[in-house]
């Protein structure tokens, strides 16, 4: 089977899902969708450490580890089903790509809600790591790159200047059609950075294998 990626640009309770394969060097749109991370889209439980907040203390942890645990499953689910339906087309998912946001260490959670600011950078953090936590668990590559550096990253490491990265992802939406907004052209562009360094691991994997080879002979 051919070897496939899948980005993820995540909000507070949904990701932006694109999964691509690469063909000659370009991506390919393989799939693409919103999926939610909470089962009621609704603002308490899309902002978990908002919500838990205005709650009493004895409440809060409780609150937000059910949030917590209920996006993981919901993550884990949206890619197991997306891997399904890939080996059903003849590809593999091997890889997956992560936008991330400033990476600030957070916290116990009394020091969270005490701060904003923090408040809000966790909110996000817990749906991030619910899609770190499926894609390990369903044995992916995971590339993680914070979403300021993702043009740096992609075009140092597919090898095209912004401009073409640009046109590359525009192409990508005018054959695919809307809705093509800034998720959808992050995510695909992530899946993309993420195939291309999963297959790199894989060519310096097997050259030490056949090094080891040849020493054995």
């Amino acid at each position: 089977m051919k070897p496939a990626a899948v980005g993820f640009r995540v909000h507070s309770g949904w990701t932006a899902v694109v999964a691509v394969a690469i063909d000659e060097g370009i991506p390919l749109v393989l799939a693409r969708e919103r999926a939610h991370l909470v089962r009621t889209f609704t603002y308490e439980y899309r902002q978990p450490y908002h919500t838990a907040a205005t709650m009493p203390a004895d409440d809060r942890e409780v609150f937000v580890s059910r949030v917590r645990a209920e996006a993981r499953h919901l993550a884990f689910r949206t890619i197991s089903r997306l891997k399904g339906t890939l080996e059903k087309e003849g590809y593999c998912l091997t890889s997956s790509g992560l936008l991330l946001a400033s990476g600030r260490p957070l916290p116990e959670l009394a020091g969270i809600l005490a701060s904003h600011s923090l408040i809000h950078a966790a909110d996000g953090e817990l749906f991030r790591d619910a899609i770190l936590d499926a894609t390990a668990r369903c044995g992916l590559l995971s590339a993680k790159v914070k979403e300021r550096d993702l043009l740096d990253s992609a075009a140092r490491t597919l090898g095209f200047g912004f401009r073409d990265l640009s046109r590359q992802m525009r192409e990508l939406g005018r054959r695919l059609g809307p809705p093509w907004s800034q998720d959808e052209k992050y995510a695909s562009l992530v899946a993309w950075l993420s195939a291309a360094e999963s297959r790199s691991v894989r060519s310096s994997a097997r050259a030490v294998t056949r090094g080891r080879l040849r020493r054995q002979s």
